[in-house]
């Protein structure tokens, strides 16, 4: 028998007449405060404006399954779009039925069966919840507590203190905020006006397949056109549909998962790093196309038959891409979260990484670091990790394109892949420095670069050491010593000459961080009251401020000269020069 595929409109009482399952391998609920509210207004709004008129809501992706109770078959629908919106139906289906006096059986009726069937011992059918959460079993057991449970809606203390607790599920957190959001709506609004214009005149469009290979495929179809899915969904989506087994699947659902909650918003940027280290190549589209053709089905141009030959793939769709995902999240976790992990006894790999994590504007840099502890592991890691810092710094001081940083980054994951020892990637032509250049730009102006930033953070780790942490504050700023603008009567004008000013005042040796924003009026004042005043609660956090602030008294042209050619040598020694 041939795979079936539907399609139709259903309105919302039509919606809750079926059966659905939240697989394992969905995201969590995520809809906060402003979605359900949104939600709510609009289909108000829709009801005030022409109370005969029909309100879209939008899709739902479903996965047909037939089930059997007893000598009963039924059909269960996997959600694979859609979770948010029939997730909120429900949470307000029990927030009505909790409101609803028990004056209005009619409508009680509606909201219980909307919400469960009862079980019925004497016809061998079982209690069965409409919506069944598989994400999570925490879910589950909320779902059962304040949903399914008459006047769990109304636990609004309980429901607050989930809110508020940080390591309560994220999915838990949120449902109870919508339903508090939900209460507070119908506070204002009258239940009567709302509901029966829900039930009847809103409707959702839905599309199911009995392949979960097929549901998948429409799945991804339909949220590549404008739907606003992140490029991870799609792509998990995509994979779990090749996974046929399904233990398998839940596994790789449920790794998927914790790898995406420990990212959050920056998932897709990670899976760009892993594109990075497959592909070798700048992207050129987007990142599911990238996976699709350049990874999946990666193929050569011939430019004089003008053919295409295809090649093995880099990684294979389903249990391969999760298994090659949640390896490197474990070595993203390695490198980056365990803060006492160090090779030698102190903070240098914690440093290092906090260096290059705060002070670079780019993060490219994350994938050969990741390939190379793929290949190495901890097998001179420190000494890659300076080499890398360097480079990656190299090239953006010294000013070259963004695609050309890029295509050295490609080529250092290139030696990687081809090195038998990290002395092969350390001694190798594509970490050298372009000594010269570099020299420039560190004895020039520093201020007024977008790299400022980075060469003092760098300068101070240098001076910080690794004995401790190198923590640093949100608000970082960097301060001219001597001021650029000083008072005519000052004593800057004395110690200093207009020449003097013009060529010292930017560079390295009259330049350190603050903890605060900039204070152009304090940072003004003469040296022995700016030191006192200014510098005195700000320079704890940074250790070229603390040294500067501990050994200079003064100020004046003899004291910057000597700092600059101190701090010139020692941001000279962090580079290898």
């Amino acid at each position: 028998m041939a795979n079936k595929i539907e399609s139709d409109k259903l309105l919302v009482k039509d919606v809750f007449a079926k059966w659905y399952r939240i697989p394992e391998y969905q995201r969590p609920y995520v809809w906060e405060n402003d979605q359900v509210t949104e939600l709510l207004d609009d289909i108000m709004q829709a009801r005030t404006s022409n109370p005969e008129s029909q309100y879209f809501l939008g899709s739902m992706v479903l996965s047909r399954n037939t089930k059997e109770e007893g000598t009963t078959k039924y059909e269960e629908y996997d959600l694979l779009d859609g979770q948010q919106r029939l997730t909120t139906l429900f949470l307000i289906t029990a927030v009505v039925r909790d409101l609803t006096p028990k004056t209005n059986p009619s409508r009680l009726k509606t909201c219980y069966e909307s919400i469960y069937r009862m079980a019925n011992p004497d016809d061998n059918i079982p209690e069965r919840l409409r919506i069944v959460f598989d994400i999570r079993d925490q879910v589950k057991d909320f779902i059962n507590e304040y949903v399914k449970e008459e006047d769990g809606t109304t636990k609004e203390d309980e429901l607050k203190l989930k809110i508020a607790n940080q390591d309560e599920d994220v999915s838990i957190r949120n449902m109870s905020r919508s339903i508090l959001t939900i209460r507070e709506f119908f506070s204002n609004n009258h239940i009567d006006d709302f509901f029966p214009y829900l039930r009847s005149n809103v409707l959702m469009i839905y599309v199911s397949a009995d392949e979960l290979e097929d549901a998948f495929r429409l799945f991804t179809v339909m949220n590549s056109r404008g739907l606003k899915l992140r490029n991870s969904d799609i792509l998990k989506a995509d994979n779990l549909g090749k996974i046929k087994d399904n233990v398998k699947r839940l596994d790789c659902a449920k790794k998927w998962v914790e790898t995406e909650n420990y990212f959050a918003e920056d998932f897709d940027a990670f899976l760009s790093h892993l594109r990075t280290i497959l592909v070798k190549q700048k992207a050129a589209v987007s990142l599911l196309k990238e996976f699709e053709d350049n990874i999946y089905n990666p193929t050569s141009y011939d430019r004089t038959t003008k053919t295409k030959t295809k090649l093995p793939a880099l990684l294979n769709k389903g249990e391969d891409t999760f298994k090659f995902v949640d390896k490197y999240k474990k070595y993203y976790e390695q490198l980056f979260d365990n803060e006492n992990y160090d090779l030698t006894g102190n903070f240098e790999l914690y440093n290092l990484l906090q260096l290059m994590k705060k002070g670079f504007e780019a993060d490219f840099w994350i994938a050969p670091l990741l390939r190379f502890y793929d290949k190495f592991k901890t097998n001179k890691l420190i000494n890659f990790i300076k080499a890398l810092d360097n480079k990656f710094a190299n090239d953006w001081l010294i000013g070259f394109t963004p695609t050309t940083r890029i295509e050295n980054v490609n080529a250092l994951i290139q030696t990687i892949d081809n090195a038998k020892t990290p002395n092969d990637i350390l001694q190798n032509a594509c970490l050298n420095l372009d000594t010269n250049d570099l020299l420039s730009t560190l004895e020039g102006n520093i201020y007024g670069r977008r790299t400022a930033r980075y060469i003092l953070l760098k300068l101070d780790l240098l001076y910080h050491g690794h004995t401790t942490k190198f923590e640093m504050p949100e608000t970082i700023s960097i301060e001219h010593i001597l001021p650029q603008n000083p008072y005519d009567d000052s004593q800057w004008k004395k110690d200093f000459s207009d020449i003097q000013r013009e060529e010292w005042t930017n560079k390295l040796g009259n330049l350190v961080l603050i903890s605060r924003r900039k204070n152009s009026a304090q940072g003004n004042k003469d040296y022995a009251d700016k030191k006192d005043k200014y510098f005195k609660n700000n320079v704890e956090l940074f250790s070229n401020s603390v040294r500067i602030y501990n050994h200079y008294s003064t100020w004046t042209f003899a004291d910057l000269e000597k700092n600059n050619k101190e701090v010139s040598l020692k941001i000279k020694q962090g580079f290898g020069i």
